[in-house]
């Protein structure tokens, strides 16, 4: 008894609400959840009900089933109800596997996978896209399609309580239309071993209010406060300016690294692996 309840407890630690399947915040996730719930039922029904058959023959006097009847139980156990039940798990199934709906006037979010961290470009119909890292924001209600890529080796676009995984592929752009029904910060993951750095590719998704991420975006549109400090002398001298760009003409890296634009706005640094002090103490 006690072993089991230790048992439950760490299985029991490992849930969050951020970061599970379990705890969907999404149109896809939702019914994701719903459609294995339903068959995890059934399963146990099943299971149930050929151990209640065993134990039943078991526990039966000899002679009480003949041939005849035997052959009829095979035929509705083993061909009848299973065709049935499968039949209508797959009627019922194949309307939830289609995929949402898109149409043009949607926000297109392009992500592209790097070892190890995300290059993320919002691309608003009519305005010109605004390049970000490490972070996803999307409008809560609205339909959103992620344009997925990769620049070096394959990685999986993940974040489990908003739609299920996709491949993101070199040379190759995979569309994932996504619909979040609830507002939040979540976390999203590479869920394909890329590299040594693999289990540190994190991102935040945060999920807004349509009116806030409006705001937001228009925000992040301005140009950014242009300082001469100490800061900005130690991002030029050490050479940081190479591989990292600023926006507002500061300075113009060659693309290897992330944007480095409102970096200290960002919750998290490097790529989800570090939670900002301040973040964490609220």
């Amino acid at each position: 008894m006690r072993k089991s309840t230790v048992v439950c407890a760490l299985l029991l630690a490992g849930c969050n609400s951020h970061q599970s399947a379990l705890a969907p915040f999404g149109l896809e996730a939702r019914s994701t959840l719903t459609m294995t719930t339903v068959l995890v039922t059934g399963a146990v029904a099943i299971a149930l009900g050929v151990a209640a058959v065993f134990v039943l023959a078991v526990r039966a006097p000899e002679g009480r089933m003949d041939h005849a009847g035997g052959m009829r139980m095979v035929l509705w156990l083993g061909a009848i109800v299973p065709t049935v039940v499968l039949t209508a798990l797959l009627v019922w199934a194949l309307p939830a596997m289609r995929p949402l709906p898109a149409a043009a006037r949607n926000l297109r979010v392009h992500v592209e996978g790097e070892q190890f961290w995300w290059r993320v470009r919002y691309k608003p119909q009519g305005r010109p896209p605004l390049i970000s890292a490490n972070e996803v924001r999307i409008p809560e209600g609205c339909t959103v399609v992620f344009e997925l890529t990769a620049t070096d080796v394959i990685h999986s676009f993940w974040i489990p309580g908003l739609a299920g995984k996709m491949d993101m592929v070199p040379g190759r752009t995979n569309r994932l239309v996504v619909k979040a029904d609830k507002a939040g910060t979540y976390r999203g993951v590479c869920a394909e071993f890329c590299g040594l750095s693999h289990a540190l590719m994190a991102f935040d998704v945060i999920a807004m209010e349509p009116a806030a991420f409006d705001a937001w975006l228009a925000a992040s549109r301005e140009p950014p406060i242009r300082t001469q400090g100490r800061g900005a002398a130690l991002f030029a001298a050490s050479g940081c300016n190479t591989c990292h760009s600023l926006n507002g003409g500061q300075s113009r890296g060659s693309g290897i690294g992330s944007d480095l634009t409102r970096f200290g706005a960002r919750r998290t640094r490097q790529a989800g692996s570090i939670i900002d002090p301040c973040e964490a103490a609220d």
